[in-house]
């Protein structure tokens, strides 16, 4: 897809690549945790291999500080989180209650605002959720109420791949999230847009168009990227996008049987072989 939209040019920001996620038993299996490894473990052995992880947890249900602030205290200071913003303000909605949820969701990753923790919070919208006027304007009014908070969002939908919502993400610095999903036609396309010079985020969710098509979580993120397959983005997308943001958010989100730890590790020896500024532990 041709994108249009106008983007300045800067130095080439910091990358930092992770995995959607840490606490998985098949990543025991798959020899990246040691045997026996129990799930309040794996945190601070994933944080000896990466920089960064985004938090899902955080759409199931509200975050706690409490936890939150347990969690923090088990990974370095440098170590980084996005947090997923939880599902009853973006699948399950009831408008009528966004300001308090909201109020709950801010003081549950407050730990990581106060340490300087927090790199995102990822709005993940449904595929359900097209450029409507009803959603646009629900949109808007999402945003609005979270505008206090560093937003990535990321859109699902194809028709949300417009100059014109690009345009409004970057008037209120809000970062759009890019992603590598299977070519289906209603999916949002693979760009290289950045809306918010401050910060660049990619998702890799796997090219499995069966998985996808079949609603199986399981199936859907069951996928290996091959090194030509990752060496197109940095070389067609990635270059370009770190050189326009002063950092980049890069996770992989096929995690079935640990294909994302394997093909996050290719990522880092392929940014480092284009001279690429890679946040290392």
């Amino acid at each position: 897809m041709e994108n249009s939209f106008k983007q300045t040019t800067s130095a080439t920001g910091c990358l930092f690549v992770g995995t959607s996620g840490y606490s998985y038993t098949e990543w025991v299996e798959a020899g990246f945790y040691p045997a026996g490894t129990a799930s309040r473990d794996m945190l601070p052995l994933y944080a000896k291999r990466f920089p960064v992880t985004e938090l899902n947890y955080t759409w199931y249900q509200m975050p706690k500080a409490a936890a939150v602030e347990r969690q923090r205290r088990q990974v370095p200071a440098g170590f980084r989180f996005t947090a997923k913003l939880t599902r009853t303000l973006t699948h399950e909605v009831d408008p009528r209650k966004w300001t308090a949820q909201a109020a709950e969701y801010r003081e549950g990753v407050a730990p990581l605002r106060q340490s300087g923790q927090l790199a995102a919070v990822l709005v993940q919208l449904p595929p359900s959720f097209s450029r409507t006027p009803a959603h646009r304007a629900h949109l808007a009014a999402l945003l609005e109420e979270l505008a206090d908070l560093p937003l990535a969002v990321e859109f699902r939908h194809r028709s949300w791949a417009d100059d014109r919502v690009f345009a409004e993400l970057e008037r209120r610095r809000i970062t759009l999230v890019n992603v590598d999903v299977p070519a289906l036609p209603h999916l949002f396309p693979a760009l290289d847009v950045v809306t918010n010079p401050d910060l660049c985020y990619i998702r890799f969710h796997g090219r499995n168009a069966q998985g996808w098509r079949s609603g199986n979580l399981q199936l859907q993120f069951d996928y290996n990227y091959s090194e030509e397959q990752l060496a197109e983005w940095v070389r067609d997308k990635i270059i370009a996008m770190a050189r326009r943001s002063k950092q980049g958010l890069l996770f992989f989100n096929n995690h079935v049987r640990a294909q994302a730890t394997e093909n996050a590790q290719q990522m880092v020896r392929l940014l480092q072989q284009q001279g690429l500024m890679v946040n290392k532990v």
